[in-house]
């Protein structure tokens, strides 16, 4: 669906957000969200509010087109618009990117080009899984800066069990997984391995009222839908079984500011 569409569909973001805000604030945990800059032109009062209660604010984009599908004169006019709207409406810099749909990967690394002369410091959008819509399996597992430019990746988090990369970041693994499942792959990530992990959700999924689209697939309807009740309840028990941070506090050893020991909590 183009993003051209989207202004006639009732927007429920907004109460999302606040669920997603009332939430960490009564866990006392900061996150870095990933926002859409043509969602925080329709919100900017949403958005202020991200940054005014001490979350990290990074660019999703402008409006979610796949990198993969982008040309780098394309792409380069898609992430400075979204970091220039977030940045106009809040004042506060935007150092991080996430990709849509994890869309940089060893087929695109022109991007990171693009991200730096764009002034961006980081990016989080490589998942080194196997996933039919997205992911490199044979993708970095740890943090790492390709080429020779300045610009970091944080691959999204997985578990190494019997030779494959196992998905532990959240998302629809973490509805589809039993709760347990996902925390004993986390807590391996950081006690085994000695690692910060990388969770995200989006607002979306803990809609459970949210309107069914139709004429999708059994697999995409199986995909959004399932375990939507339950995910509320399961993030905030993980806020509190873990230690969480914003992106830029976890990782700033590699791109510079106050350290931290917490995993980092993304929101799309």
């Amino acid at each position: 669906m183009t993003y051209r569409l989207w202004d006639a569909i009732p927007r429920r973001v907004e109460a999302n957000i606040e669920h997603l805000l009332g939430l960490f604030s009564t866990a006392k945990v900061r996150a870095t969200f990933f926002t859409l800059g043509w969602i925080a032109e329709r919100h900017p009062d949403m958005v202020r509010r991200i940054t005014a209660e001490g979350h990290e604010l990074a660019s999703h984009g402008y409006d979610h087109k796949r990198v993969d599908e982008l040309e780098p004169l394309a792409f380069r006019e898609d992430i400075r618009r979204a970091k220039g709207t977030l940045e106009d409406i809040t004042g506060v810099p935007v150092i991080g990117y996430r990709a849509p749909t994890f869309s940089i990967s060893a087929r695109n690394q022109w991007a990171y080009e693009v991200l730096e002369n764009q002034g961006y410091s980081y990016s989080s959008s490589s998942y080194p899984i196997r996933h039919d819509l997205y992911g490199d399996a044979a993708g970095h597992r740890r943090p790492f800066q390709p080429g020779s430019g300045t610009v970091w990746e944080f691959p999204l988090s997985t578990r190494r069990l019997l030779g494959q990369n196992i998905p532990a970041a959240g998302g629809g693994y973490f509805r589809l997984l039993p709760y347990q499942v996902s925390l004993m792959n986390l807590r391996h990530i950081n006690a085994v391995e000695r690692a910060p992990c990388i969770f995200y959700c989006h607002p979306w999924e803990i809609d459970a009222n949210q309107p069914r689209v139709s004429g999708i697939s059994q697999r995409a309807q199986f995909r959004h839908y399932t375990n939507l009740n339950a995910m509320p309840r399961r993030l905030a028990r993980l806020v509190r079984d873990l230690r969480w941070d914003r992106m830029d506090v976890v990782f700033a050893d590699w791109i510079g500011n106050a350290p931290s020991n917490a995993n980092q909590l993304a929101e799309v």
